[in-house]
């Protein structure tokens, strides 16, 4: 049974009370527990929302230097590709300068070997001569010898005549020195001029003129390709 009140200006009920307050104060409670989750849920989209920030931040920055790294490394090829087509590009040049001498030949040296009776047969003398001529090629590449027989003679005979002279030579120069037989060009020209001939005046001694003739290989101490004779003889001067 409820107690009844003291008169209107009398002592107030406490539990009335308490319970009239607290009907005010939990609906401004609840507002404020309501206001806490919100501000906590805020707090943790917040901190959400930067750790992604800074991962998206960490990522790019990994990939940017990544792409650094890559960008110096393919400069540092590019680079030494340069220097690599540089290198080739002399070499090339270098190639083609030693291809354009091959066939450009001088003269270097030479010998007049004479024969007495138009006889095959080779002095001392004339050994002498053909002995200077091969020393003067040793330790040497891309030369030849180019051998001109000439006779008195007339006609076939004097071409017969010629021939045995610088089969004479080229014998002695391939058994006695070695001389591979690729780098002797001979001829017999019987009576005609020749290449060493200054003049049209008729010929009156058996002999056989060699000449050295080097080309840009030898002049640079270069040795071609192939140099080691094989048994396909397939070398070239």
């Amino acid at each position: 049974m409820n107690t009844p009140k003291e008169g209107f200006w009398g002592r107030v009920n406490p539990f009335a009370r308490k319970k009239w307050v607290k009907k005010q104060t939990d609906p401004i409670n609840d507002r404020l527990t309501e206001l806490d989750g919100i501000n906590a849920r805020n707090a943790n989209d917040i901190k959400d929302v930067d750790s992604r920030a800074q991962a998206g931040i960490h990522q790019a920055q990994s990939t940017a230097d990544a792409a650094n790294q890559v960008a110096t490394a393919a400069g540092t090829q590019a680079q030494n590709a340069n220097g690599i087509a540089q290198g080739a590009s002399g070499h090339v040049d270098q190639l083609n300068s030693t291809v354009k001498g091959l066939d450009q030949y001088r003269q270097t040296t030479e010998a007049e070997v004479a024969f007495r009776g138009g006889q095959p047969i080779l002095t001392t003398a004339a050994k002498k001569q053909l002995d200077d001529l091969a020393a003067s090629v040793t330790g040497k590449q891309g030369y030849i010898l180019e051998v001109e027989g000439h006779s008195p003679l007339a006609g076939s005979a004097g071409i017969q005549s010629s021939e045995r002279l610088t089969e004479a030579v080229k014998r002695y120069l391939v058994t006695e020195h070695e001389i591979p037989v690729y780098r002797l060009h001979a001829v017999a020209l019987g009576n005609a001029h020749g290449q060493s001939d200054d003049d049209d005046k008729p010929v009156r001694t058996s002999s056989v003129h060699v000449r050295l003739m080097e080309n840009s290989l030898a002049a640079q101490g270069a040795s071609p390709p192939h140099e080691d004779a094989s048994s396909t003889g397939a070398e070239r001067p």
